[in-house]
């Protein structure tokens, strides 16, 4: 159960991470314009446009880092870093997703993210995807202690 857990997060991080590199290099699913991407995965209407390619492929390597701490946590690689090291690092990695999940629904989120349809994606998608990436890292910590 533990490396079906730990890989299922993986997947889902390591297609976040793709996102976020062909966001990089200039495309633009799932709109069709580069206003229509900031109003689905932005959601700040300060922005005109997304932001550089250098900071999309900057999120998409700490993402993909985070799509490999399943694995440490349910010990693929053992031995590669310190238990203590990986537990840690698992937990700060659990916490960020778990505020960006409860940041979805507080009010001042929402205020500066009003456009749509990324608020609407928002509450319905994308904090409550951050936030079981956060109980599956949960689990996989629990488990490691």
């Amino acid at each position: 159960m533990i490396m079906a857990v730990a890989t299922v997060l993986a997947l889902v991080l390591a297609a976040i991470a793709g996102l976020h590199v062909y966001w990089g290099l200039g495309g633009r699913w799932p709109a069709s314009t580069q206003q229509g991407l900031v109003s689905t995965v932005v959601g700040d209407a300060r922005l005109k446009r997304m932001p550089p390619p250098l900071l999309c492929i900057a999120v998409a390597a700490a993402i993909a880092v985070t799509a490999l701490w399943p694995l440490l946590l349910a010990g693929s690689f053992a031995g590669v870093a310190p238990r203590r090291l990986i537990l840690g690092a698992g937990v700060a990695i659990m916490a960020v997703f778990l505020l960006r999940g409860v940041a979805g629904y507080v009010p001042a989120w929402q205020r500066k993210h009003v456009l749509e349809p990324f608020a609407t994606l928002d509450r319905c998608c994308y904090a409550p995807l951050c936030l079981a990436i956060a109980a599956g890292y949960a689990v996989l910590l629990f488990e490691g202690l």
